[in-house]
């Protein structure tokens, strides 16, 4: 029979960081760690190694305390100079750097543009190319969203800031289209492109660009245009970006309509070989979900769009925000957060008919629990065919994962999770899809966490 012994008050320092705060640990106190909660008595003698060592097991038994050390924080945002909130995914350059976004911080607190340089010595170092609103009226633009930036041929950078600029239509400014070129001196000159007026041409976009051949570049705007009683600023557009001699020219391709058509597409757009446009609109379409569309070119320069798919809520999805990918077959796959409809989001796969319908089969359903929850981003393959991506939150601590769906023998997708986020040092809550690179590293940003303003970070395989 164990002989119970009062002991004065300890502290005891657990293996990792928690999201709640741990107090002083007295004679039956009750006490948490990495989720597992017990109640705690000092003994004395024998029991006190046998304590020890069922902690011991708890730690190692932990959600996600194995592998954690495939698990790296590159950088720790200060919400400063340096920025704070990375929401969009990053890019590699040709020599391994790192590029990406930040919603706010910076020189003037309206976001940065960041690079980051690895070290011989394992680091990585971050440098500010460019700070937002450093034009008067922010007419730079502030504030870049979700949207990842896209390299040209020669080097240099494109992407969306969703407020700045124009005004009259919008609360913040309407938002502009940017390009930042490398000088000799190794600084980076921003030009504005476009600047959205929050009318017909639309407002607020949030997510990347694409180029075609031709050097065009498309996307989405979140608002603007059209406008019903949903859409109170605008069920935004599709628009094109046509380079000449005078600057930039926008084009509408498509209008959203809400009901009809969907409305507010946040997803970077996608090209066929063929030239034709997909893309999803997060909310809106026949049961006010959001739809997968496709937008085909005329010969007269109009361009179709066609509903591939119209999300119903529930285990069918709803609120699609990432970008699809498509696999060797032509089969589209995307995300569905699920956040206003129940569930907790889902992955899908569309596979096109011979009919011109398209098929839609859910690859993974998330339960909100250690799977995760909420994934807002969309997916990357690798070169076998696995899924990656992330989830806003759910898994072991409630800060969302980094998960891969592996293809099974039965037809079948096995979701393995990679990452629990535990909100602290390591992050939370992304918001990003992930990349890879060539030796199968994957690199993602996370919201919160690290000093509290985010992290980007890297999981070895």
């Amino acid at each position: 029979m164990w002989r119970e012994k009062k002991m004065r008050s300890v502290r005891i320092v657990l293996l990792g960081p928690s999201r709640e705060f741990i107090p002083r640990l007295g004679f039956h106190s009750i006490w948490k760690i990495r989720g597992y909660v017990m109640n705690y008595k000092k003994f004395s003698g024998a029991a006190s190694v046998a304590l020890m060592i069922v902690i011991a097991v708890i730690l190692m038994l932990a959600p996600g305390a194995l592998g954690q050390s495939k698990y790296k924080t590159l950088h720790k945002f200060t919400g400063g100079a340096d920025g704070g909130a990375p929401v969009a995914a990053l890019i590699l350059d040709a020599a391994g750097n790192l590029y990406s976004t930040t919603e706010y911080g910076g020189a003037n607190k309206a976001g940065t543009l960041f690079k980051l340089t690895p070290t011989s010595g394992g680091g990585w170092t971050e440098s500010v190319l460019y700070s937002f609103c450093s034009q008067s009226n922010c007419a730079d633009g502030k504030n870049p969203g979700a949207g990842s930036l896209i390299f040209d041929v020669v080097g240099n950078l494109y992407g969306t800031a969703s407020g700045g600029k124009n005004g009259k239509y919008c609360y913040d400014g309407c938002g502009v289209v940017f390009e930042l070129t490398p000088t000799t001196s190794g600084g980076w000159t921003e030009s504005v492109l476009y600047s959205f007026t929050g009318g017909a041409d639309g407002a607020g976009p949030s997510a990347g660009l694409i180029f075609d051949t031709a050097g065009n570049l498309y996307g989405p705007t979140w608002q603007g245009a059209h406008i019903t009683s949903f859409c109170y600023d605008g069920c935004g557009v599709v628009f094109k970006l046509t380079p000449g001699s005078n600057g930039w020219t926008e084009s509408v391709l498509h209008t959203f309509r809400d009901k009809s058509d969907g409305s507010n597409s946040s997803a970077e757009l996608i090209l066929d070989s063929t030239g034709n446009l997909y893309g999803e609109a997060w909310n809106g379409g026949r049961y006010g979900y959001g739809n997968v569309f496709k937008l085909t070119p005329n010969s007269d320069g109009t361009w179709t769009e066609h509903v591939l798919h119209q999300f119903k809520g529930g285990k069918d999805g709803a609120e699609p925000q990432g970008r699809l990918i498509f696999d060797s077959a032509g089969n589209l796959y995307g995300t569905t957060r699920n956040f206003f409809s129940g569930g907790h989001g889902i992955v899908f796969k569309l596979v096109p008919n011979s009919d011109g319908t398209w098929t839609k089969h859910t690859l993974h359903q998330f339960t909100g629990g250690r799977d995760g929850a909420y994934p807002y981003a969309g997916l990357t393959f690798d070169s076998a065919g696995n899924l990656y991506g992330t989830t806003n939150a759910g898994g072991a601590y409630g800060y969302g994962v980094v998960f891969k769906l592996t293809p099974s023998a039965n037809g079948g997708w096995e979701e393995k999770v990679l990452h629990h986020f535990m909100g602290g040092k390591d992050g939370g809550n992304p918001y990003a899809g992930l990349i890879l690179d060539a030796a199968g590293n994957l690199y993602g940003t996370a919201t919160s966490g690290g000093r509290g303003n985010g992290v980007v970070f890297e999981i070895t395989p």
